[in-house]
């Protein structure tokens, strides 16, 4: 069977075509500034060269159909009819508690993304747009939804319960969920599957570190801690995300500046973080080189968020009574050897030893702790796309 996967923000659509027999990614590529002026569609089939298109898409219903005119296409395409599209995964953001595993879409569970527009209104929407898409265009195909927030649901009540009026809990659902669900389902089970471990008697942290980053303590395969809560504010600094910061700092700072809260939000959201420390860039290639020239605030802006990566660590392995194996994952996670140094740097008091040579290595999954050290430590290339093709395929 052949797997659209879909993953439509609000101005953009991302999508892969996996051949489900072997795995093989068929296609991919990305259509950007939907509804907006400048649109374009950017198709790589395997095998050939990419195809670039830049045409006006008021809608995700036009992006879809640029998307499956550009899978058959004659010179670049990989398919010939759409027919040959058995189903569509969609990744959506948020599940609320009604919505716990992925599911079959039907009109019920499109209800149940609507009511979890507030809890992810940038993204909820757009998912529910891009599934509504695929129903007009490809009638009859059945749509998978796999949720960010459905791998976080083993979570123990005390995990995921804020200290906060009950009624807030009863009336409105304010509790922890936490996001990134599909990397860290994917991640956490690849690292067991890599370290050799048993996958009922295994203990394992994700570090899931990107412009956007989470944390997950993961037992026998289920998630029972995050970093990210009721949002993805919550948990370590991120690219222009504050993480955890006392509440008291939005009334305070909002007396001060006559600033709404919403105002504040969007500040804690899109100007904080280590592009606040650092006053140059939410990149983290470009704090490590700026580090490197001597730039005391980039300096500043990595010890932070590698301090407070390895205090999720240390809290996590509390919550584990133990770790097996600490793996890290995403753009950051994957590729810089300088961030994972100075998290490890944290626990050589524990005798977990990075091997340095090949914490500077790239490439596929791979360890980089030394031989004798006490624990693990990962790096595995997330593959969300795949996670969602495979949870698609077994549910049709």
């Amino acid at each position: 069977m052949k797997i659209l996967v879909l993953n439509c923000g609000s101005s953009s659509l991302k999508y892969q075509l996996i051949n489900m027999e072997n795995e093989e990614v068929l296609a991919k590529g990305l259509c950007e500034r939907i509804g907006i002026e400048g649109s374009a569609l950017t198709h790589k089939p395997a095998g050939k060269d990419k195809y670039e298109i830049q045409t006006p898409m008021k809608d995700h219903q036009v992006a879809v159909q640029l998307v499956l005119d550009a899978l058959m296409d004659k010179d670049h395409g990989v398919i010939t009819d759409a027919k040959e599209i058995g189903a569509v995964g969609h990744r959506v953001l948020h599940g609320g508690q009604k919505c716990t595993q992925s599911v079959v879409v039907d009109e019920k569970i499109k209800d149940v993304i609507r009511e979890c527009f507030p809890l992810g209104p940038l993204h909820n929407p757009a998912n529910l747009i891009g599934i509504e898409a695929c129903e007009k265009a490809l009638p009859g195909t059945p749509n998978v939804a796999v949720f960010d927030t459905a791998f976080h649901q083993t979570m123990p009540k005390k995990a995921y319960m804020y200290a906060t009026p009950y009624e807030w809990y009863e009336k409105y659902d304010i509790r922890r969920y936490g996001f990134h669900g599909t990397s860290h389902a994917f991640v956490s089970a690849r690292a067991i599957e890599f370290a050799g471990l048993d996958p009922n008697n295994s203990k394992v942290i994700v570090c899931h570190l990107g412009n956007g980053s989470s944390l997950s303590a993961v037992l026998n395969g289920k998630c029972i801690d995050t970093s990210m809560g009721l949002t993805p504010l919550e948990g370590v600094p991120m690219g222009t995300r504050s993480g955890d910061l006392d509440p008291a700092i939005v009334q305070f700072v909002a007396n001060k500046e006559g600033k709404t809260v919403d105002e504040m939000l969007t500040i804690l959201n899109k100007k904080s973080g280590v592009l606040a420390i650092s006053g140059k860039s939410s990149d983290f290639r470009d704090l490590v080189s700026g580090k490197e020239q001597g730039d005391e605030r980039c300096a500043l802006a990595l010890d932070i968020f590698t301090y407070k990566v390895a205090k999720y660590i240390g809290s996590y392995i509390t919550a584990l009574h133990g770790v097996d194996a600490i793996a890290f994952t995403a753009g950051v996670g994957e590729n810089s050897a300088p961030v994972r140094e100075m998290v490890m740097s944290y626990f050589d008091y524990m005798g977990i030893k990075l091997d340095l040579e090949k914490n500077k290595e790239f490439g596929d999954d791979r360890e980089i702790s030394t031989p004798d050290s006490s624990v693990k430590v990962l790096v595995i290339p997330t593959n969300e796309e795949l996670r969602i093709a495979r949870e698609t395929l077994e549910l049709v």
